[in-house]
């Protein structure tokens, strides 16, 4: 569980200081949803090791460059210890043979089973956040509010 909840909890936990503290706020050029998305998607992006961001947010001030940083180690490093260590674990345990409670890893019951938990905890961690500047964007702009 640790190494699947580093990387939302990196992402949304620096995306939301980020949000409410005046140098966080300083590196948007879009005000409202839309500059939300783009803090959104840099600390996504850190995390994921891909660095790129938006074009709207200067992210080349001392908060951002530190905050990135901090997002591409954690997202980067602090994942593998808990990995290394179920490997660790896995290492140690003795070969079982194949019984009747066994369930193969080569089915079609176990890849659906699988897919389903991934885009069930994928969906539940990011789906809320990610459309929420594109969604307020967009409802905000049929009210006439344009940010």
């Amino acid at each position: 569980m640790l190494a699947l909840l580093v990387a939302p909890g990196t992402i949304l936990g620096l995306t939301s200081i980020a949000c409410v503290i005046a140098p966080g706020v300083a590196g948007i050029s879009n005000n409202g949803p839309h500059g939300f998305s783009e803090i959104l998607y840099a600390y996504t992006s850190g995390a994921a090791t891909n660095g790129s961001a938006f074009a709207g947010l200067n992210a080349n001030t001392a908060f951002y460059n530190y905050t990135l940083a901090l997002a591409m180690f954690l997202g980067r490093f602090l994942v593998v210890v808990p990995v290394l260590a179920i490997a660790g674990s896995l290492a140690n345990k003795p070969a079982v043979p194949v019984s009747a409670g066994t369930m193969p890893t080569t089915g079609p019951l176990f890849i659906g089973l699988l897919a389903s938990a991934i885009i069930i905890v994928g969906g539940l961690t990011f789906l809320p956040a990610v459309t929420l500047g594109p969604i307020v964007e967009h409802f905000a702009m049929r009210h006439g509010l344009v940010f």
